[in-house]
């Protein structure tokens, strides 16, 4: 979890295949209105997040038994709840990192549809997740393949659930 360009799209597939599970990103699950929505440089709301995380929530529901890794914002403590419902045990990895540099990241982007002018509505919905259950903070600093070392570690070399 963490804001765009905080790495999930590059840890995430880097920790699947350290675990042995599946991997999705969270970006295939919205809808194209989202994406458009996105692209034209509008902040996604509640309501268009609700039908997103659904659709992972389902998917990881249906990974449960082995486990799974899917990257995905999860800004707000209320749509990592809702993905905490669909799969009881979910662990979130939150890749957190300094504005400036995520910003620095965004601007050397290509390709993507999430503009980097979206990221300071990204860090206005983030709630920090600190204290919250089965959260592992970890720093966007590192080089991906030390982050994954890093994940690994702290999930206790189990495949994560959901």
């Amino acid at each position: 979890m963490g804001v765009s360009g905080a790495g999930k799209s590059t840890v995430g597939p880097l920790l699947a295949a350290a675990l042995g599970v599946p991997f999705a990103d969270g970006d295939a699950f919205h809808p194209p209105a989202n994406v458009a929505k996105m692209a034209a440089g509008t902040p996604l709301s509640d309501e268009d997040r609700w039908p997103w995380l659904a659709a992972i929530g389902a998917w990881l529901a249906a990974q449960e038994a082995t486990g799974a890794v899917v990257a995905c914002s999860a800004l707000r403590r209320a749509y990592r709840d809702r993905l905490r419902q669909a799969c009881p045990g979910l662990r979130f990895v939150h890749l957190a990192g300094a504005r400036a540099l995520i910003a620095k990241r965004l601007a050397a982007r290509a390709g993507h549809f999430m503009p980097a002018g979206l990221l300071e509505s990204q860090f206005a919905t983030l709630e920090d997740p600190a204290g919250e259950p089965d959260v592992i903070p970890l720093s966007v600093v590192p080089p991906p393949e030390e982050i994954v070392r890093a994940a690994v570690a702290a999930l206790g070399g189990e495949a994560p659930r959901g």
